[in-house]
């Protein structure tokens, strides 16, 4: 699913205002979250004209970045999962699908421990 779909259709987009004590570091597909609550959602830096001067454009490099190397940690434990067979096309009852990676995230975080 796209992750402007996931906002709206899954209440995502709600979470901050739920949970306003709540921090959170998002890529590009949720900028609108960012924009919509500067102070608990922090997005990607937005990318410079093509005018822009050399010294923004290697401003917003090291944004992104920074922003990028905080991220990457989830980034790396997304892909984890998405490794596992059953969750690479998901065929089943979408209402079965958190058990499914609950489980998986269960023996994803394991196997890394036993490593």
């Amino acid at each position: 699913m796209h992750d402007q779909t996931a906002a709206r259709t899954e209440g995502i987009g709600e979470q901050p205002r739920l949970y306003p004590n709540v921090r959170v570091l998002v890529d590009a597909g949720y900028r609108g979250l960012a924009n919509k609550y500067p102070d608990q959602v922090t997005g990607p830096p937005k990318r410079p004209t093509r005018t822009a001067s050399p010294e923004n454009v290697t401003e917003f490099e090291q944004a992104r970045k920074a922003q990028s190397s905080e991220r990457i940690s989830v980034e790396h434990g997304i892909a984890e999962a998405k490794a596992w067979r059953p969750l690479q096309r998901w065929i089943g009852k979408r209402g079965h699908l958190p058990e499914t990676v609950a489980a998986i995230a269960s023996l994803a975080s394991d196997r890394v421990r036993a490593a």
